[in-house]
């Protein structure tokens, strides 16, 4: 289990407040434009993106895929945005014309049918400053059945050691709002980083824990973690402002 796991460480990523109980969501679109039309796939998507989903609640961020067995697909992210916003969305005219001339005409069959959404977990992510999104590490987990909530207690003694002994990692826990036992992506790991030297750092997650929670307490929690999960995967996706409607600028810290 690599060092990325929780202490390095989905989607954008906002910290979100709550002035309601609905909460909010990220809509995850996997894109796989054909080998072939890559240059015709990311104008239309540019320009759709700029012209419809530039502002607010349906402003989209767009993520390239370099690494894994989806390697050069793109990940579209609508949000965060409210369920209710569902139930009418309020799209400009000639919205789903322009994607079905000018987006869908690119992708490989099948390719933009592959929809999930994800809840940001404020609780056990940690957003200490301002920052603009570059990449990210992408941890997905496949949850065994029943062991749901053991999983987010050890992701909790995780986050608090982070907090308390890494404040200058940045990084959000996304739940998947429909999991598929098929799928196993139940939840998401998401850390956030500048350059690619990041990934070859010694995080140290092992001897912060332990001086939280005692000596060999680290390989315990690796123990149990296999106890509660079929095991997962990690991609990096890196952040494609040219085909984004909205920029990566991520607001977090409380002004005073």
């Amino acid at each position: 289990m690599r060092k990325l796991i929780f202490a390095s460480l989905l989607m954008p990523l906002l910290a979100l407040s709550q002035n309601s109980t609905e909460y909010s969501v990220f809509e995850n679109d996997l894109l796989t434009p054909n080998p072939t039309q890559i240059g015709q796939f990311e104008k239309g998507i540019t320009a759709h993106n700029k012209k419809y989903h530039n502002e607010g609640p349906t402003g989209v961020r767009v993520y390239w895929i370099s690494t894994g067995p989806r390697t050069g697909s793109y990940v579209w992210v609508m949000g965060p945005l409210p369920w209710s916003s569902l139930d009418s969305p309020a799209q400009k005219e000639g919205h789903a014309a322009d994607w079905r001339a000018n987006v869908a005409p690119y992708l490989m069959p099948g390719s933009g049918f592959q929809t999930s959404f994800w809840k940001f977990n404020a609780d056990l992510s940690f957003f200490p400053k301002d920052f603009t999104i570059k990449n990210m590490a992408v941890d997905t987990w496949d949850i065994k059945r029943g062991k749901y909530k053991e999983a987010l207690t050890m992701v909790k003694k995780v986050h608090d050691v982070n907090v308390s002994k890494s404040l200058d990692d940045t990084y959000g826990i996304y739940t998947n709002e429909f999991p598929s036992t098929k799928e196993g992506r139940d939840l998401a790991v998401i850390s956030f980083f500048d350059k690619s030297a990041w990934l070859g750092e010694n995080h140290s997650i092992e001897k912060k824990y332990e001086e939280m929670y005692g000596a060999g307490s680290w390989d315990k929690f690796l123990g149990d973690w296999m106890e509660v999960t079929n095991g997962g995967d990690t991609e990096i996706w890196m952040y494609r402002p040219d085909l984004s409607g909205i920029s990566g600028d991520v607001k977090v810290a409380e002004r005073k």
